[in-house]
């Protein structure tokens, strides 16, 4: 009998769940998964209580964390990043393997040699992104390498969407399918990444309005934004000579521009408390952030009008549009105290952006290569679209939570040597969940491949 324990059973830990009951009893595994708030699980596990089970636990108990990791065999962590830290420590200290889908931060990048000697794994990165995103990407890399080819471009979008069908009036085209003070926060630092075997850096304030076109077939135009930094995947997919490498963030068309005037204006800070009353309205807040006085008598046009004409936009255009449609220049009050600009922003959006449960959510993956086999120059497109089925079974929950369990069924297993810090860029881990994932859930990348437009000798 293995003992797993799932930490966190938030919104995308659905599929996963469920992934998990379905193999315990074929795996002979003892589940249980623990939440702060468990009773949501309780029709879930009901009828599989002989080898399922909900638990309450808070990250802040640290008794109870020790209790739990020193119970399983397989500790999944499904928490907020910021608590992977703790729970690596205990696993490592206990002897106990762990499996997450969050990047590898330095504290746990330092555990690597202790966890080794520990002959315990701390699988990190195994869900969408970072996760299928490496598993994809080093399929085709390593195609490419195996035929000969030398990859002189690599650029990779991912991005979680909205299906087309329930995209509806909303002009942004988005709704929350994450985090989302993640969303709210994202890419305030500077971008890094390499062009043309020259090092680009885009900083935060023009992050937005830097992007590159992207089309998918069957699913039209997106944005691509450039993620923080692109130059650490060099080493782990094995390219560190790529002239060009590129790591992304997909948004549908026009989403981008807009948000960047949110950025103009100030209200993705999060480094000021603004001693606000919870009355505040976001017309007061918006005139707090215009350099010239808006009379008060002033209506929501005119508000409109002076915002407009601060940011150099016409009132008309879609970004005005899609600012007017968050109600930014009414008298609906901010709602939370002394609050960050990016706090009032995120409880904003919450309420617009809110899924709602007939709604459909869409992940777009998409991989770009450039390579040259015996002389030729070629393009290669790896592209996947992964559709919701509802609310709570979201695309999202399943590119999240499918790879991360079918990673933990391989530890499980023995199939697994490596000890440390793990990520799946081994085709010990990536070929078998890319194959389970087509086989048995349909997700699979759709690749296509031709000769480029211009020469090698044309660079």
């Amino acid at each position: 009998m293995t003992r797993i324990t799932l930490l966190g059973a938030g919104r995308s830990a659905s599929s996963l769940i469920q992934y998990l009951i379905r193999y315990a009893p074929l795996e002979k595994w003892q589940l249980t998964v623990a939440d702060v708030n468990p009773a949501h699980l309780v029709p879930v596990l009901a009828a599989h209580s002989e080898y399922a089970r909900a638990v309450a636990f808070d990250i802040q108990d640290e008794a109870r964390l020790e209790e739990l990791v020193a119970g399983a065999d397989i500790v999944i962590s499904m928490l907020p990043a910021l608590f992977h830290g703790p729970v690596a420590h205990a696993c490592v200290r206990l002897g106990r393997h762990l499996a997450t889908a969050s990047y590898v931060s330095e504290e746990i990048r330092e555990l690597h040699a202790e966890a080794q000697q520990a002959g315990v794994t701390l699988l990190m990165e195994c869900g969408l992104d970072p996760g299928l995103d490496h598993m994809s990407a080093m399929a085709v890399i390593e195609h490419i390498r195996a035929r000969g080819g030398r990859i002189t471009s690599f650029k990779s979008y991912c991005g979680g969407l909205l299906a087309p069908d329930s995209e509806g009036d909303n002009p942004w085209k988005y709704k929350f399918t994450w985090n989302p003070r993640n969303v709210v926060l994202a890419g305030q630092s500077t971008a890094k990444y390499l062009e043309n075997g020259r090092a680009r850096f885009i900083p935060y304030q023009h992050l937005f309005a830097r992007t590159e076109p992207i089309e998918v077939p069957g699913y039209g135009s997106f944005d691509g934004y450039a993620n923080r930094d692109s130059l650490s995947y060099r080493a782990p997919y094995g390219l560190d000579d790529i002239p060009t490498i590129l790591r992304g963030t997909l948004r549908r068309a026009g989403y981008c521009a807009a948000w960047h005037t949110l950025v103009r204006l100030g209200l993705t800070d999060d480094s000021v408390h603004l001693g606000n009353s919870a009355d505040l309205t976001w017309r007061e807040l918006i005139e707090a952030y215009l350099p010239v006085a808006v009379p008060r008598a002033a209506s929501e046009t005119e508000l409109a009008v002076q915002c407009a004409d601060y940011l150099g936009l016409p009132l008309a255009g879609p970004e005005m549009q899609r600012l007017q449609w968050l109600e930014l220049f009414t008298d609906k009050p901010v709602g939370l105290a002394n609050a960050t600009p990016a706090q009032l922003l995120e409880r904003l959006l919450t309420e617009k952006w809110q899924l709602q449960p007939h709604d459909h959510d869409m992940i777009v993956m998409q991989h770009l290569f450039e390579f040259e086999l015996q002389g030729v120059l070629y393009n290669s497109t790896s592209s996947l679209v992964v559709l919701g089925d509802d609310a709570t079974h979201t695309a999202m929950a399943k590119t999240v939570g499918l790879p991360l369990g079918m990673a933990v069924r391989r530890l499980a297993r023995g199939e697994m040597s490596r000890r440390g810090v793990v990520i799946p860029t081994s085709p010990e881990l990536y070929t078998p969940i890319l194959a389970e994932l087509a086989a048995d859930y349909s997700i699979r990348f759709e690749e296509t491949e031709s000769v480029a437009s211009r020469s090698v000798f044309a660079r």
